[in-house]
């Protein structure tokens, strides 16, 4: 039996470049599905894309409003930016078309993701000394039975 030798691939042809940091950053996988997809569909100069949230859903097995909600999400997230579009009915009357994708530079995401961490560590910090001086506080109070010491010779 002969070894049958695949054809090589044309790095340019049919393919698309994937961030590695996307894996990195807590995306949600259907975040993931959908950001992919845009960069499929993306004009490699404008970095701009406007398929329908129904085009999408089809290509990535999701409902309308699944696609709508992560597409917030990503937009949230400094990922992409939208922008709504109008066309015209055959009869002149102004339609809403579909919403114009830009993707946006990585790093950008990188940089809000990390700087949302930062802000999440800071409060928690905050959070956790404000819990250690209520609890001192409330030790050293008099009205606070539970936490006051117990004393050797209680009488009942």
């Amino acid at each position: 039996m002969k070894f049958q030798q695949w054809p090589k691939r044309a790095h340019n042809k049919n393919y698309f470049m994937v961030p590695n940091e996307i894996f990195s950053i807590g995306l949600d996988y259907r975040e993931i599905s959908l950001y992919t997809y845009l960069l499929r569909c993306e004009n490699r100069e404008t970095y701009q894309c406007w398929p329908s949230y129904k085009t999408i859903g089809h290509a990535i097995g999701m409902s309308e409003n699944t696609v709508a909600k992560y597409v917030r999400q990503l937009e949230e997230k400094g990922f992409i930016r939208t922008e709504p579009t109008m066309m015209q009915s055959k009869d002149g009357r102004p339609l809403n078309g579909n919403l114009l994708y830009t993707i946006c530079p990585i790093q950008a995401a990188i940089e809000l993701f990390y700087e949302r961490q930062f802000l999440k560590l800071e409060e928690d910090a905050a959070r956790q000394k404000a819990m250690a001086h209520l609890a001192e506080s409330a030790c050293e109070s008099h009205q606070n039975a539970l936490c006051a010491p117990l004393r050797e010779n209680t009488e009942p």
